[in-house]
């Protein structure tokens, strides 16, 4: 196991045409991954998730910055030198070999060999069907052997160890994925989309199964997503990325409660978060519409108040407030409470979620309500503000308090491990 450690790495891409210009992908980014860490990256389309993961498994090189895995820098050694080991969106797996061959191929080509051992190991294979006086020994494919038994025994793929990949389903098809990179047992494991060409319910099951094996192991995780459920729930902590720029790295409920600019408060949560323009009219007050709110510590302290010396903050300034769907509550038809028109209503089972049109405003924003209540397309609603649930962003879009100062005491709790099993996932296989 290791830590993994990114400084001001940036990469460039050569233009595509003579005279066009440089891509950049990723710009001076830093970010330290803890030792038995599993860390999520989560961004749009384009934002350099895959490239940093590339660029820490050596298929692509930094253009400027180091990469250091414990304490090696490894920017300029080759893939196989580097420690880690890679699990493909599409598999990648090689169709010629069974499924014991695909999860022994980094063991049989980790460290060279002579090539007297190379004619023993190939005809020790050959002829493992055979009876016994006619086998030729090797302890190299032996070991091979049992560490291939002791993965597919983890990932319950023994009765599959003689098919071919084309005789898989997708679920088996990456659980032998997953079986090559842990037979090697590498310091890091990357994870580019590993799920995304599974179904719903067969996803559910495989993340469980990643979670709990990564629990088990206790080895470094980089693993890359799109989807939001893998993102709250598989990982320690979560690193958004954003142009080549990191946006905000922290526990998932870090990020939820309290996302550092707008693009987060957009991007975590599903539904994201409602942003509404208010403005500061008095210590710890804002107005939306006609309707004014106090809002409460540690945001009413520095909204209209000396002790806000953050511009923005000030009265009579404009404030992007966010709300995420639960701060919204269905209310009596008061003055204080905001009037909205149903536009939209999603029955989800356990709850619905409305989008409904501010009567006031005009702008739009979701609420959770409960399944029970009737709210058809065309109703009038009111809603009643949660003040715990108000976020505040300055005219950069940047949050006004951070998850360290609205959670204490949230640091990621990373597996821990006894010193027999931290032992036999130190010890590797000898080849």
């Amino acid at each position: 196991m290791a830590e993994v450690r990114f400084h001001q790495v940036s990469k460039t891409y050569p233009p595509r045409r003579p005279q066009g210009e440089p891509v950049p992908v990723l710009r001076q980014l830093d970010l330290h991954i803890q030792d038995g860490e599993f860390l999520v990256l989560v961004g749009p389309s384009g934002c350099g998730k895959s490239t940093l993961l590339r660029l820490l498994a050596g298929l692509d090189q930094p253009s400027s910055g180091e990469i250091y895995v414990g304490d090696r820098p490894v920017s300029r050694l080759r893939s196989g030198q580097r420690d880690v080991a890679m699990v493909f969106q599409s598999y990648a797996l090689y169709p010629h070999l069974s499924v014991a061959d695909n999860i022994g191929f980094g063991l049989r080509r980790s460290r060279p060999r002579t090539a007297l051992q190379q004619l023993q190991d190939s005809l020790s294979k050959a002829t493992a069907g055979l009876p016994a006086p006619l086998r030729v020994a090797s302890k190299r494919e032996a070991r091979i052997a049992e560490r291939i038994r002791e993965v597919a025994e983890t990932l319950e793929l023994g009765p599959l160890l003689e098919r071919l990949p084309k005789e898989l389903s997708g679920g088996q098809k990456q659980r032998v994925a997953l079986g090559r990179a842990i037979a090697r047992q590498p310091a890091v494991f990357l994870m580019d989309e590993p799920l995304s060409n599974l179904d719903a319910k067969l996803r559910t099951g495989t993340r469980t199964q990643i979670v709990e094996l990564q629990r088990r192991l206790g080895t470094t995780t980089l693993y890359v997503t799109h989807d939001q459920v893998e993102a709250m729930t598989m990982g320690h902590r979560i690193a958004v990325l954003n142009g080549g720029k990191l946006q905000q790295l922290g526990t998932p409920m870090e990020l939820y409660q309290w996302p550092a600019n707008v693009f987060v408060a957009q991007f975590i949560g599903s539904p994201p978060m409602n942003l509404l323009t208010v403005q500061v009219v008095g210590p710890g007050q804002v107005q939306l519409g006609s309707k004014k709110f106090a809002v409460p510590a540690p945001l009413g302290d520095l909204i209209g108040s000396p002790n806000g010396n953050r511009p923005g903050t000030a009265v009579g300034d404009q404030l992007t407030a966010g709300l995420r769907p639960e701060h919204l509550r269905l209310a009596p038809a008061t003055n204080r409470n905001l009037a909205a028109e149903v536009s939209h209503c999603e029955a989800l089972g356990n709850e619905q979620l409305i989008t409904c049109k501010l009567l006031e405003s005009g702008q739009l924003v979701q609420v959770r309500i409960s399944p029970e209540v009737r709210a058809n397309p065309g109703t009038t609603i009111h809603l009643d503000v949660d003040g715990s649930g108000w976020r505040f962003f300055d005219s950069q879009g940047d949050g006004l308090v951070d998850a360290a100062q609205g959670l204490p005491n949230s640091e990621p709790r990373l597996p821990t491990l006894k010193k027999d099993q931290e032992s036999a996932i130190r010890k590797k296989t000898e080849q």
